[in-house]
């Protein structure tokens, strides 16, 4: 029998809608390397063996199978959003464990389109941190598994690098799709503000988490995000050469970007302008100021979604930051030092189509229990890894990452695009001509 494990969406999509295969036998086939393999990974917090199966057979007796852009696909959602008749957990024991009532908007756009949710994904506690580790698990990256899958969308990376499930649903509030997307070798959108419907947490982290794709091919992660924003995926101009922007440098002042994510940058960065494109070395003029903006809003978005929980059942590291986010969270709800933000890089995107800089500054940090770990400790090793990320989610514009090359020990390198507002399928464009030139391995080889 044909296994279906390792087959991009779209692929299984088209077979199921022209019956060469039931989503019964696809999800069949991914929950049993789910089975045989997460014990090594840690991807999942709960597998939803049976209800998968059942309702992959609902799929499969559905009238309008043959309409369905993701008929059949299995797909992992990260444990932050609502799947009817499953706990949403977000990673901590403070939560209730009362399963929810309805699907996440999100989740039932997948749903409708012929998804089926094979499980729910680990999370760091409050999806806060930029590593996955926690009461419920440690999510680990299948290209190494001594090293953490990032965060904190790091179970569905993990799960989609696997080869558990061919896409996953995720979030991004200061990088959670970019940073573990970057990890594990995987392409992801973080859209800008509006596209996708959020409601993540108590607010959405004031207007800057976004749920996106996690994804092995730049087409899966475009049907998603169609999918997702429940409308058709805009065709971009083919032939007009666009002016991209390179940058090497951090956003966030005394942090140093590493030689492989500067390389990686740069060779693209040459491949673009190969394939006919206007490529030229500018830096955005971020403010200096911009870690400090970025750590009162990070610290804040965890002070509101803290509240009401029982702080007893929290780590220390949550408690703290929702501490220090505390006092900020009067002068960040008011929107004006984003706003300052915004007005300061727009003329920058104005002048450049596309911005071409590192995803990352740094390999990812050690699967260890971090959640243990004092709060500095952890506030420096995300700031260290990950300082390319935030600008994007304090401006609210879209962002991806794609990968490219691969670091010294094997791991997947990456690069990150970004764009003005609206501007998701000219990032799709790019990100495909980088594919083309530069493929990768989509599946991580854990057997």
């Amino acid at each position: 029998m044909t296994s279906w494990v390792g087959r991009t969406a779209v692929d299984i999509a088209a077979a199921v809608r022209e019956k060469k295969v039931t989503p019964g036998e696809v999800v069949a086939g991914h929950l049993a390397r789910i089975e045989r393999l997460d014990g090594r990974i840690g991807a999942f917090r709960a597998v939803r063996g049976e209800a998968a199966r059942a309702e992959a057979d609902e799929v499969g007796a559905r009238g309008d199978l043959a309409e369905l852009p993701l008929a059949g696909v299995p797909v992992a959602v990260k444990d932050n959003l609502a799947v009817r008749g499953e706990p949403m957990r977000v990673g901590s024991a403070a939560t209730p464990d009362t399963p929810a009532a309805e699907d996440h908007v999100a989740v039932a756009r997948l749903r409708a389109a012929g998804a089926v949710v094979v499980g729910l994904t680990n999370v760091p506690e409050l999806c806060v941190f930029g590593t996955t580790e926690g009461v419920h698990g440690t999510a680990r990256n299948p290209w190494d598994p001594s090293r953490s899958a990032g965060g904190s969308s790091g179970g569905s990376a993990a799960a989609v690098a696997a080869g558990f499930t061919p896409i996953a649903l995720g979030n991004d509030g200061m990088g959670s799709l970019r940073i573990p997307a970057s990890h594990c070798g995987l392409v992801t959108v973080k859209p800008g503000h509006g596209v996708v419907p959020a409601g993540i947490g108590e607010g959405d982290w004031f207007g800057m988490s976004e749920n996106g794709p996690l994804a092995t091919t730049v087409e899966d992660a475009r049907l998603m995000l169609s999918v997702l924003a429940d409308t058709e995926a805009a065709v971009p101009e083919e032939g007009r050469p666009r002016s991209v922007a390179v940058s090497l440098r951090s956003p966030l002042a005394g942090t140093v970007i590493a030689k492989p994510y500067r390389e990686a940058v740069r060779e693209a960065a040459r491949l673009l302008a190969g394939a006919g494109h206007r490529v030229r070395r500018a830096d955005p003029p971020y403010p200096v100021s911009l870690g400090v903006t970025a750590v009162r809003h990070w610290t804040a978005g965890t002070a509101v979604d803290a509240e009401g929980l029982d702080a007893r059942l929290l780590a220390r590291r949550t408690r703290v930051h929702a501490a220090v986010g505390r006092r900020f969270v009067a002068g960040v709800r008011d929107g004006g030092s984003r706003e300052a933000l915004r007005r300061r890089l727009e003329p920058f995107f104005a002048e450049h189509d596309v911005l071409l800089m590192p995803a990352l500054a740094r390999h990812a940090p050690a699967a260890a229990a971090w959640h243990e770990r004092g709060w500095l400790r952890n506030i420096a090793v995300n700031s260290l890894c990950s300082p390319t990320t935030p600008p994007w989610n304090l401006t609210g514009w879209p962002a991806m990452a794609v990968p490219f090359g691969t670091l010294p020990s094997g791991a997947p390198c990456a690069v990150q695009l970004v764009g003005r507002p609206g501007s998701e399928a000219e990032l799709l464009f790019m990100a495909g001509l980088l594919e083309k030139l530069r493929p990768w391995t989509r599946t991580a080889p854990i057997g």
